[in-house]
């Protein structure tokens, strides 16, 4: 069964994302992360630390070299609202631990300030990773997590795929487009020509997935596929997307790919990962999606 974060655990976030990751410990959507207001690491879980530990990042010119665990004994309390089995654990990183073993911590509480981890891809803004271990689960390894959902309503926003530049990074730009339909008020998340609200990184990553409690496409079936503007871009698999080989172009050009999250902050925007294009701020932007016979697939390395 999974565990399920309830509507307060996602106070101080502007966004959250399952499938947004390479790594082993998103499969299946066996892990969220949580991206905070303003820089600092909230807890969305009660209980007692038990551990924190340091451990070493991959060398990026951009990031930390050092990352962080946080490790909470989750009190019986939130493992009845979380539908979980008492006993279960709470494993937080990307957080510089201004918490020590033995303190109690609760909902919303500050665990520290959240690291530009070395694990992050140059376009990937600042996040907690929350995942959960079973009773009697080993806490360090990177792999075994629950499953996790979230429940929380994440309404999807139909968009053409047309915007212009309002943001760029070293990697990325964001466009005005497409638009909250309630901005702070509730988390939305591009649809899909079906309907349903995408997550994940589309198609950098090997496999997404979709927002709503239980199935991810909320009863649409085993079977059920996605496309976008026109073009199928994956079908499901487990409780995610597995992309098909497809491309996402920028006015015509091939870029890495498109992030997609649930957000419910004023700035949203699509991200449109591109670290081989320049777009001006101001630049329109069309994308598209085309099948591809070499779609970008990044690792982990």
């Amino acid at each position: 069964m999974p565990v399920t974060l309830p509507p307060d655990a996602l106070d101080g976030f502007r966004r959250f994302s399952r499938f947004n990751s390479p790594y082993p410990a998103h499969d299946d959507g066996r892990a969220v992360d949580l991206y905070p207001e303003d820089g600092r690491g909230f807890s969305p879980v009660s209980g007692v630390v038990r551990e924190t530990r340091t451990v070493g990042c991959p060398d990026r010119s951009y990031a930390a070299s050092e990352d962080h665990l946080i490790v909470v004994d989750l009190d019986d309390e939130w493992c009845r609202r979380g539908g979980a089995e008492p006993g279960t654990t709470a494993r937080i990183l990307h957080v510089i631990p201004e918490v020590s073993p033995g303190d109690r911590v609760g909902v919303g509480d500050d665990l520290g300030p959240t690291t530009r981890s070395g694990f992050f891809g140059q376009w990937v803004d600042d996040h907690v990773h929350l995942g959960f271990r079973a009773p009697g689960a080993s806490v360090l390894r990177a792999s075994g997590s629950l499953p996790v959902d979230v429940d929380v309503p994440v309404a999807p926003i139909p968009w053409g795929g047309d915007g212009v530049v309002v943001e760029r990074g070293p990697t990325h730009v964001v466009l005005d487009a497409p638009v909250h339909p309630d901005p702070g008020e509730s988390f939305a998340a591009l649809a899909s020509d079906e309907g349903v609200p995408l997550d994940g990184g589309l198609a950098h990553y090997p496999g997404g997935g979709a927002f709503g409690r239980g199935d991810a496409f909320d009863g649409l079936g085993a079977d059920a596929e996605a496309s976008l503007w026109g073009t199928r871009v994956g079908v499901a698999a487990g409780r995610g997307l597995a992309w098909d080989p497809v491309d996402v172009l920028a006015n015509g050009e091939r870029v890495v790919g498109l992030s997609l999250f649930a957000a419910r902050d004023p700035g949203y925007g699509a991200k449109v990962v591109c670290p081989d294009r320049e777009f001006a701020v101001g630049e329109a932007v069309s994308l598209d999606v085309v099948p591809s016979d070499d779609p970008i697939r990044l690792g982990v390395g």
